[in-house]
């Protein structure tokens, strides 16, 4: 399963963190888990995750604390988990900058559903964000700016170049023919051959090298593409 989004779990229960870590992962997420809670900041700004699960009662600094903390330099959603249950620490919460609040004892589904939820609000359909993107791991492809990102870097393609990459990354690890891939490009006004298809295959590897991915997208002969999601295989530009 594909990890689309990344989650921070910061939680000082190891069992609980590895219930959690196991009950994500089994949905595709990506988890990191704190290591250093008298250093939580700079593990965030280390793993940069799309969420951030947090508990209130932590070692050296409590939740409310490293809250106000990351929203001085990110705007990422934070779910607080708690066994601390009254009216006013929930509102500390939300005015710590929260956007959500679960109390334990809970349900994995509904903690799943609550991430999910923030999620579609803050990246997904119901986000009143300019730029709409799909991402994969370190790999983030805006798709009203024809644009790909991965880790720092980044590289505008062509329309013709970003939809084919786009359709091999919609179908990561699957091989897509040449058939199909020829139907993207075709357009009313302009004939698509084989040796065009080609070409342009060319010109995206070329573009994805240049922000340090190298040899993801595979050919196999006689029949189309493939799209790797194999990063550790992939060479990262210095």
């Amino acid at each position: 399963m594909i990890n689309l989004y990344s989650i921070m779990i910061i939680e000082d229960d190891k069992k609980m963190t590895e219930l959690i870590k196991k009950h994500l992962e089994k949905y595709g997420y990506k988890t990191f888990l704190v290591k250093d809670f008298s250093n939580i900041a700079n593990e965030f700004l280390e793993y940069k995750p799309d969420l951030v699960l947090m508990d209130i009662n932590l070692p050296f600094f409590d939740g409310f604390y490293w809250c106000n903390d990351i929203r001085s330099y990110s705007k990422v959603p934070i779910i607080f988990i708690s066994a601390r249950d009254s009216d006013m620490d929930q509102v500390m919460a939300i005015d710590s900058g929260g956007d959500d609040y679960i109390t334990k004892p809970f349900s994995y589904d509904v903690l799943l559903a609550k991430i999910k939820g923030v999620l579609r609000r803050v990246y997904g359909r119901y986000a009143n964000s300019e730029e709409d993107f799909i991402k994969i791991d370190d790999l983030v492809l805006y798709t009203n700016k024809n644009i790909v990102q991965f880790r720092e870097k980044k590289t505008e393609l062509s329309k013709n170049e970003f939809s084919l990459l786009l359709h091999l990354v919609k179908n990561i690890n699957k091989i897509v023919t040449r058939d199909t891939l020829l139907e993207i490009l075709w357009s009313d006004t302009e004939f698509i051959d084989d040796n065009t298809l080609s070409v342009n295959v060319t010109r995206v590897r070329k573009r994805l090298a240049e922000i340090g991915i190298k040899d993801a997208i595979e050919t196999k002969r006689g029949q189309g593409y493939r799209f790797l999601n194999n990063w550790e295989k992939l060479r990262v530009g210095e």
